[in-house]
C-alpha cells in the first residue's frame, strides 16, 4: 500500500463511526490516530452485541431508507454508498459469518460482537491506525491544536495535539457509562455550529401506575400485544416498568409519543391485549362463559390473558364493561397514559445533534473548516432493527470520504479556529 498523503487524520471516538472512518482512511493510505477517552474501543458495539449484534436490516434500499424520517434526504448520499449488501460483503471479509432472521433482521452468525470487533481492530492495526485510550478531547487552543487530557499524565492540562484534520464521532448522550456524554456540545456551540437539542430516542415511558400494579407487577414481560399512536401500530412485546413502560414496541413509537409529550403534556397509547384475534373471536370466546364467572377467570379461560394483562385492563380507571362485545373492544384498545420518556441515559439512541444546515455534503462543519462529524452526533433518529448501526457505519465512511476529498482540495491546511 501506498501512502496517499503525510497529513496527520485524527478521529475522536473509537465507536462504529469512528472504526469505520478509520477503516477508510487507513485504506486510502493515510495516517489515523484514533482518540478514545474510555479504556478500550467499541464499548457501545459490544453492548449491542448482547442482543445479538442486530448490524443492519435486509429490507429493500427504500424502505429501509424510510426508516430514518425526516433526515432521510441528508442520509440517503452515505446510505447508497454503503448498502445492507456492502455491510454483508465487510462482514465476511473479516471472517465473520452472517445470517437474516425471520424479521428480516441481520447478524453475525456469531451472534455477538466481540469476534468482529476483534477482526476489525486487527485489520485496523495491520492498516497502521494508532489508537490512544484514555484519551478526552477538550476542544481546540487558538492555533487550531487539538486539546487532548490524557487520564494519568503528569501534565493535569491537557496538551495540544496536531492534525491536518479531525473527525469526530463522539456519539449522542445515552448510555453515558459506555463513553458518549455529549461533553462535545458546548465546545462545538462556542464555534457557531447548530445543534438541535438532545433527546433519549428508542426509549421507554413513564406512567402513573397504582402501588399495587407497580409492586407486583414490575418487571413482567407483557407479551404478544400491539401497540396503537398516532397512526402506527405495532405488534410485539412491552415489559413494565416501575414506573412505566419499555421494550421494542413503545422503542418503535417513541418519536411520535415523545412530540405529543411535549406538545400537550401527555400521550394516550392504545394496547391490543390480544392482537392475533379479531374483535368478534375475543366477543364470541367471552359470550360462550358461564355468566357467573368473574372477570379474571373469563379472561384466563376464554383468551389465556395473563394476570399482568388482566391487571393492566384494570388499571385505567375506567369502568370495565360487561357486555362481550364492549369488552372486546376494549380489550383490543386499552389506553394507557405516557407522561414522560425515560432518561435520556437510559435511551439506546439519542435523537437531537448535528443539524444538517451546519454540515456540507461531506459532513463537514461549516463552522470549522477541516473538522468532520459522523454517527449519533448527527441530528437524525430510527427504530431498532439494524438501523441505528448501518447508519453509524455508512456516515463514519462518508464523512472520511468528505475529508479525504477536503485534503486533496486544500492541500492539508490547517484551519483557524474562533478564538
Amino acid at each position: 500500500m501506498t501512502h496517499a498523503s503525510a497529513a496527520n487524520i485524527v478521529i475522536v471516538g473509537a465507536g462504529p463511526a469512528g472504526l469505520a472512518a478509520a477503516e477508510y482512511l487507513a485504506q486510502a493510505g493515510y495516517g489515523v490516530q484514533v482518540l478514545e477517552r474510555m479504556p478500550s474501543v467499541g464499548r457501545k458495539l459490544l453492548m449491542a452485541g448482547r442482543g445479538g449484534l442486530n448490524i443492519t436490516h435486509s429490507e429493500p434500499h427504500e424502505a429501509l431508507m424510510r426508516r430514518y424520517g425526516v433526515a432521510q434526504s441528508w442520509l440517503r448520499p452515505a446510505l447508497d454508498a454503503w448498502t445492507t449488501q456492502d455491510i454483508q460483503h465487510w462482514m465476511e471479509g473479516l471472517g465473520q459469518a452472517h445470517f437474516t432472521g425471520s424479521s428480516g433482521r441481520v447478524f453475525p452468525s456469531a451472534m455477538k460482537a466481540s469476534p468482529l470487533l476483534r477482526a476489525w481492530l486487527a485489520r485496523l492495526q495491520e492498516l497502521g491506525v494508532v489508537f490512544h485510550t484514555r484519551a478526552t478531547w477538550k476542544g481546540w487552543d487558538e492555533q487550531g491544536h487539538l486539546l487532548v487530557q490524557r487520564e494519568g499524565q503528569d501534565e493535569p492540562a491537557p496538551m495540544p495535539m496536531q492534525a491536518d484534520a479531525t473527525l469526530l464521532a463522539l456519539g449522542g448522550a445515552s448510555w453515558p457509562r459506555l463513553g458518549s456524554a455529549g461533553g462535545w456540545i458546548p465546545v462545538l456551540a462556542q464555534q457557531g455550529v447548530n445543534i438541535a437539542p438532545l433527546q433519549p430516542a428508542n426509549c421507554g415511558f413513564e406512567t402513573a401506575w397504582s402501588d399495587l400494579f407497580r409492586e407486583r407487577f414490575a418487571g413482567v414481560p407483557l407479551k404478544p400485544v400491539a401497540l396503537s399512536f398516532a397512526g402506527q401500530r405495532v405488534q410485539g412485546e412491552v415489559m413494565v416498568t416501575a414506573n412505566g413502560l419499555e421494550g421494542g414496541a413503545i422503542y418503535a413509537l417513541s418519536a411520535p409519543i415523545r412530540a405529543a409529550i411535549a406538545e400537550d403534556g401527555v400521550a394516550i397509547v392504545m394496547v391490543d391485549l390480544r392482537p392475533d384475534m379479531p374483535e368478534q373471536e375475543i366477543a364470541r370466546r367471552l359470550a360462550a362463559t358461564r355468566p357467573r364467572e368473574s372477570l379474571s377467570n373469563k379472561l384466563r379461560k376464554a383468551l389465556r390473558l395473563p394476570p399482568v394483562a388482566v391487571a393492566l385492563l384494570r388499571e385505567g380507571g375506567q369502568d370495565i364493561p360487561s357486555s362481550p362485545q364492549a369488552l372486546a373492544a376494549r380489550l383490543k384498545a386499552v389506553p394507557v397514559v405516557l407522561s414522560a420518556p425515560q432518561p435520556l441515559a437510559r435511551a439506546i439512541s439519542t435523537a437531537g445533534g448535528i443539524t444538517s444546515d451546519s454540515c456540507t455534503d461531506g459532513f463537514m462543519l461549516r463552522a470549522v473548516p477541516g473538522v468532520f462529524v459522523a454517527g449519533e452526533m448527527l441530528d437524525w433518529e430510527a427504530p431498532t432493527g439494524g438501523y441505528l448501526l448501518h447508519a453509524c457505519l455508512a456516515t463514519g465512511r462518508a464523512a472520511a470520504k468528505g475529508l479525504q476529498a477536503w485534503l486533496q482540495d486544500t492541500g492539508a491546511k490547517r484551519y483557524p479556529l474562533q478564538p
